[in-house]
């Protein structure tokens, strides 16, 4: 729709929500639109913070504190329609739009952070927070609020406070850029075969495959595509070592391949700004300053964790090579084993000890199914419910719409659900909020998407998953259930808005319901007759459970470890690509496995913020969801209801408004130690 001169927030549909069920009214909105109303919004934001800030009253936590939460409300809404475009569905002018945007946002809530008056009222506050008498969680509220001030700069002098919004403003340009750059160099690559080299492969991938092709212009041939959907299954199954070795090495180079989305001079610039951001507010390092509000705190912590997780997982590494190059050799191989020769004859190896390989899985793995048996879970747990809506414009026409009800009927909040990969759509898999839950003022009920990158079935056949990929929809599931159960009060605590290393237990977790041999019986059904997975097929999916433990841990270890090395130190390396080789090779890291995210396209950590010195937090995580699980298999019924409600109240629904131990340990009854983790990866 055309931008009128000056943008009234109070009518426009990218911040007055009245389309189908309250979201958003998607037909309204063009690209055209944002840039305006971005500018608008921003404008009204800051009139609302110099209106707390300037006030003559005394600081209350209603005047100040509420008054901080509530604002920006246009802001917001602008905000997570333009992010999930820019994530779900881009082109150039979201991009371009951006590459804008970001150093604005940075801009404005650099300045909001730094304003003296504003941080007195906060400081005030939170002198007197003893004799306020407040309720636990506003408590909490205050304090994270005081100390978020203090980490960004609140009592810096003034050139240092100029300085650190000069920092946060390029680091937020850096990171679009990043992410564009790996963007482009996944959507440009892509290996066309035909029919004669596809031996070895199955039925669904070169359906995938050709689905692909043709969404590229190639109808009649076959796609090798960078998302993990495709590349995977045709690096395990593809018995053209030459095209297994092509896909591997355009799969590792992403974001390395020179010219304009090169990264690692973005990287480079990153580390140096991190570093110095760091400097500036009193911390040792990155990592110190990052961890300094997490459960771990300390890189120390990070690497007791990590560093006999490493040891044992190189030593499950080493003894399963040692198999797969009898199985290369026998099988006639002269070369030497290389990191493309991994999946396929860990797929062969599977198939000898346990007679099955993961093509015979897939056809029960229906996406709808394992769709239906998400919501089917998380009825028996928690007593909601989900009806799918059809016909309601969103981002994209692929995109699916769910009411969710509580169990008395009344409406919980909305639920939407974007599964297919396509090129404007960035990999990987992720759950954020267009809003989130809380009730603090008038309240706010939670609408919560899922974003994945499955292949798209050509038209009329069912969409089939690996159990990896079965594994992910329950993660970012899990992730949604934590964004849509909330009942917290302050909405900077409500849903994911948990500390990092704590944020991965409820999606974590709730992938061990996947493989409960009811919900298999219910929902893993053939895809032609029908008929639910035999159960000697379910015996052996559940007995090769840890099966290529070695090989998946340590691609994931070496990633997390090479995040905590760039970020645990106080400077930053000159040139980053330099400095990963050496860490892996301190780490006696096996030429024959790539880090799961190698630097130049670690998005976690590069493009923004969120995962930088966390990504060790899966795995801090797993801690947690192997005890957490556990708990459950103890009483012999993985619904058992008692236990569900406080899985509910303390870990699902609680949010941030307590200390996440605190929150653990009232589900579980004490903290955890890693060595169920261990075993639940059959490292021990």
């Amino acid at each position: 729709m055309p931008m009128p001169s000056a943008v009234d927030l109070a009518a426009h549909p990218l911040t007055i929500w009245q389309g189908p069920l309250g979201l958003p009214d998607f037909t309204r909105i063009g690209d055209g639109d944002f840039s305006g109303v971005f500018d608008a919004a921003l404008t009204a934001h800051e009139a609302e913070i110099e209106t707390i800030a300037d006030s003559a009253e005394t600081p209350t936590i209603e005047n100040t504190l509420a008054a901080l939460e509530l604002g920006g409300e246009p802001l917001d809404h602008v905000s997570s329609i333009f992010w999930c475009r820019a994530g779900a569905h881009t082109n150039e002018a979201i991009q371009a739009l951006e590459r804008d945007i970001s150093p604005k946002m940075s801009r404005h809530f650099s300045a909001i952070s730094m304003n003296e008056r504003l941080f007195a009222r906060i400081d005030d506050l939170y002198r007197r927070r003893d004799a306020l008498k407040l309720d636990a969680e506003t408590l909490r509220v205050l304090e994270k609020t005081w100390k978020n001030f203090v980490r960004s700069g609140a009592k810096l002098d003034a050139a240092g406070k100029k300085r650190l919004a000069a920092i946060n403003e390029e680091l937020s340009s850096l990171g679009t850029n990043f992410g564009q750059n790996l963007l482009a160099d996944e959507r440009d690559w892509a290996l066309f075969l035909d029919a004669a080299d596809l031996a070895g492969l199955p039925e669904f991938l070169k359906s995938a495959m050709a689905e692909a092709a043709e969404m590229r212009g190639q109808k009649g041939r076959y796609a090798v595509t960078l998302s993990r959907s495709i590349y995977e299954p045709f690096s395990t199954f593809s018995e053209r070592r030459d095209l297994r070795e092509i896909a591997f090495r355009a799969f590792t180079m992403r974001g390395q391949n020179g010219g304009a989305t090169d990264n690692t001079a973005v990287v480079r610039d990153m580390l140096r700004l991190r570093a110095e951001k760091a400097k500036l507010l009193g911390y040792a390092s990155y990592a110190a300053l990052k961890l300094d509000d997490t459960m771990a705190k300390t890189p120390e912590a990070v690497h007791r964790l990590l560093d006999p997780v490493w040891e044992k997982a190189l030593e499950k590494a080493t003894s399963d090579q040692i198999e797969l190059q009898r199985l290369a050799a026998e099988a006639g191989s002269n070369e030497q084993f290389a990191a493309w020769d991994w999946r396929f004859y860990q797929e062969k190896l599977r198939a000898e000890k346990f007679a099955f390989d993961e093509a015979e899985l897939k056809p029960y793995l229906q996406l709808d199914r394992i769709i239906d048996a998400c919501f089917d879970v998380a009825t028996k747990l928690f007593g909601i419910t989900f009806e799918e809506k059809k016909g309601i414009a969103t981002w994209h026409p692929e995109a699916r719409v769910f009411v969710v009800r509580n169990a008395d009927g009344s409406e919980r909040g909305l639920f939407l659900a974007d599964y297919f990969a396509r090129p404007s759509k960035r990999s990987g898999a992720w759950m954020s909020a267009l809003k989130s839950g809380y009730k603090l003022g008038d309240g706010s009920r939670p609408v919560i998407y899922n974003i994945m990158n499955f292949a798209k079935p050509p038209e009329g056949e069912a969409a089939l998953l690996s159990v990896d990929e079965a594994k992910t929809l329950f993660h970012e599931f899990g992730h949604a259930l934590h964004g849509m159960l909330t009942e917290v009060t302050w909405p900077s605590v409500a849903g994911t808005s948990v500390s990092r290393d704590f944020v991965e237990l409820p999606s974590q977790l709730y992938e061990h319901w996947l493989t409960v041999p009811a919900v298999l019986e219910k929902h893993a059904l053939h895809v032609k007759t029908g008929k639910p997975m035999p159960k000697a097929l379910v015996d052996k999916m559940l007995a090769a459970r840890t099966f290529g433990a070695g090989f998946a841990t340590v691609e994931f270890t070496a990633s997390a470890l090479v995040d905590m090395a760039y970020h645990a130190r106080p400077d930053a390396p000159q040139e980053p690509l330099r400095f990963e080789a050496e860490t892996l090779k301190k780490l006696n890291m096996p030429d024959t496995i790539a880090m799961r995210h190698r630097t130049p396209h670690f998005g976690h950590i590069f493009a923004g913020d969120g995962y930088s010195a966390g990504y060790y937090s899966y795995m801090w995580s797993e801690v947690l969801d192997a005890d957490a699980f556990a708990a459950f298999e103890e009483t012999g019924d993985p619904f058992n209801p008692a236990l569900a409600e406080r899985l509910r109240k303390n870990i699902y629904a609680a949010g941030g408004s307590k200390d996440p131990e605190e929150l653990y340990t009232a589900f579980r009854g004490k903290m955890p130690s890693p060595e169920a983790m261990m075993i639940k990866r059959g490292l021990v």
